[in-house]
C-alpha cells in the first residue's frame, strides 16, 4: 500500500471498531428496554383483567349490624350487670357475691360463676383469665 493510504486506513479501522462497540452497547440497551417494555405491557394487561374482574363482581352485601345480646329474663343477670357498672374492673364470682350481699356458700358462688359464664357466651362479659370476669369493651 501507499504510504499516504496506510494512515487513513488505520484511522478508518479505529473508527469502525469504535462504531461497532457503540452499536453493540446500544443493542444491549435496546434488548434491556425491550424486556422491560414487555414486563410493563404484561403488568398493564394484568391490571386490566383485575379491573374487569372486580367490576363483574356483585356489590358487597352490607355488614350485618350487631344486635345487642338478649339477656336471660331473670333479675340476677341485671343485678350482675349493675354490679359491674357500679364497681368497674374485673371480678371473680366470689367477689361478685360479696358485692351483691349473697351468702358465700359454694352453691351460691358456683351459681354466680355459671351466670357469669352465660354472660360471657352471650358476649356481654369477657373472661380475661380463668375465673376472672370483666365488662366487654366496645
Amino acid at each position: 500500500m501507499d504510504a499516504q493510504v496506510t494512515p487513513l486506513m488505520e484511522r478508518i479501522d479505529a473508527r469502525e471498531r469504535e462504531l461497532v462497540g457503540d452499536v453493540e452497547q446500544i443493542r444491549a440497551q435496546m434488548d434491556e428496554l425491550t424486556a422491560r417494555l414487555r414486563e410493563l405491557d404484561e403488568e398493564i394487561g394484568n391490571l386490566a383483567v383485575t379491573r374487569k374482574t372486580l367490576l363483574a363482581l356483585p356489590p358487597a352485601a352490607p355488614e350485618p349490624t350487631e344486635e345487642p345480646p338478649v339477656l336471660p329474663n331473670h333479675p340476677a343477670y341485671h343485678q350482675i350487670l349493675n354490679a359491674f357498672a357500679e364497681t368497674p374492673g374485673p371480678k371473680r364470682a366470689r367477689d361478685l357475691c360479696q358485692v351483691l350481699d349473697l351468702p358465700l356458700t359454694p352453691k351460691t358462688i358456683e351459681s354466680t360463676r355459671h351466670k357469669l359464664k352465660r354472660l360471657v357466651s352471650l358476649g356481654v362479659l369477657t373472661e380475661t383469665e380463668p375465673g376472672l370476669f370483666a365488662q366487654r369493651r366496645p
